[in-house]
């Protein structure tokens, strides 16, 4: 099992359709149920338990999987959070050593 946390400057919501927008094409996981807090995605890949509260300007992110890190759920959750705009006025995106 592994875990993995973030700050975004997202909101709560804003990290939940993002999430819901890239994690069924990217690991092919389904939102299996949750809150507007807390969302568990299921696939073949394994389990996501993705939790989100605001604190302050910022939303702390995070993120546990049944997997071991080197998976590909683990992979992709890390590609995930990196990708959150950091500050206000970011964009998010991939760093200057990811791929476009």
């Amino acid at each position: 099992m592994a875990g993995y946390q973030r700050k975004t400057a997202l909101s709560p919501a804003g990290v939940m359709a993002r999430a819901e927008e890239i994690l069924p094409d990217s690991v092919g996981l389904a939102r299996a149920g949750g809150s507007s807090h807390e969302a568990t995605y299921t696939g073949k890949e394994g389990t996501l338990t993705l939790s989100v509260h605001r604190h302050g300007m910022y939303t702390s992110v995070t993120a546990s999987t049944d997997r071991l890190r080197t998976s590909r759920i683990d992979y992709e959750i890390q590609r995930f959070l990196n990708n959150l705009p950091y500050e206000p006025g970011d964009r998010g995106g991939p760093g200057s050593g990811d791929p476009s």
